[in-house]
């Protein structure tokens, strides 16, 4: 007992030795983080990332280098209700432990709302049918300190019908190759299933689903809509802009801090 006490080297084997024995398992997780202390999502050499510091809890609780795949790459300062992540472990306990020890081991911006045992076959990406986002705008002329993290301020009043008015252009598959571009290869062509804008009190939320999304794509959408909502830009002329498939024509990109990856369907 006092050899394994006083050598971390000798826990460490022990640890390792010990997990060779326990069959694997396929667990998926759904991920609450506030992004703004981070460089997006995905793992960066030398800058801090959800997955980084994900797989750093996960290491120290199993005593395995993990490598967890994630259903979608979030930009620095980008947050996450539903963000799906899923790996593969070796784990003698109980799923509900292997959680309740992670979570004590993450940061406060970063949680799991959820860990169970994943379908065979199961990847948190190629795996979705479709991705839900959520912009926020808080639309008034006084700041608000309290929101600043997760909304983009704008002090002119927009109009909410007249910015639904084009977004209702957004819906079906559309080459959206004007709002962003594409992760991997050239296909820009997304299919949108929901784009709508609604107002609660000082709020302005825009909340689109879509099969795959382009990078960059739903806060260059948010950028021009606001051109819309504020008179410089007609609806029908944001269709144009769309089918123009014309990068150059977007308005400009709304800042990240108000974005967030609310689920991903399966």
């Amino acid at each position: 007992m006092r050899l394994w006490c006083s050598s971390n080297w000798w826990n460490r084997w022990l640890v390792g030795r010990w997990a060779m024995t326990v069959e694997s398992r396929h667990l998926r997780a759904v991920v609450e983080y506030d992004g703004t202390d981070y460089h997006g999502f995905q793992m960066q050499s030398g800058l801090r990332s959800v997955q980084g510091v994900l797989e750093k809890a996960l290491h120290k609780v199993t005593g395995q280098a993990l490598r967890i795949e994630g259903a979608g790459r979030t930009d620095a300062g980008v947050h996450a209700r539903g963000q799906v992540i899923a790996f593969s472990v070796r784990w003698r306990h109980e799923v509900a432990d292997l959680h309740r020890a992670v979570n004590a081991l993450l940061p406060e911006d970063v949680a799991l709302l959820s860990l169970k045992l994943a379908p065979k076959g199961f990847h948190p990406r190629y795996s979705a049918l479709s991705r839900w986002y959520r912009y926020t705008v808080l639309n008034q002329p006084l700041r608000s300190p309290l929101s600043r993290r997760r909304t983009f301020h704008v002090t002119g009043l927009l109009d909410v019908d007249r910015m639904n008015q084009a977004s209702v252009s957004l819906i079906g598959e559309h080459d959206l190759a004007t709002f962003g571009r594409a992760p991997q290869g050239r296909n820009t062509v997304r299919r949108v299933l929901r784009a709508e804008w609604w107002r609660e009190d000082g709020f302005l939320f825009f909340d689109i689903e879509a099969n795959a999304f382009l990078r960059r794509m739903v806060r260059s959408l948010v950028g021009t809509l606001l051109q819309v909502g504020a008179g410089g830009l007609s609806p029908e002329e944001f269709g144009q802009r769309l089918a123009a498939c014309d990068r150059s024509l977007a308005g400009p990109t709304a800042p990240p801090h108000g974005l967030c990856l609310m689920a991903v369907n399966y």
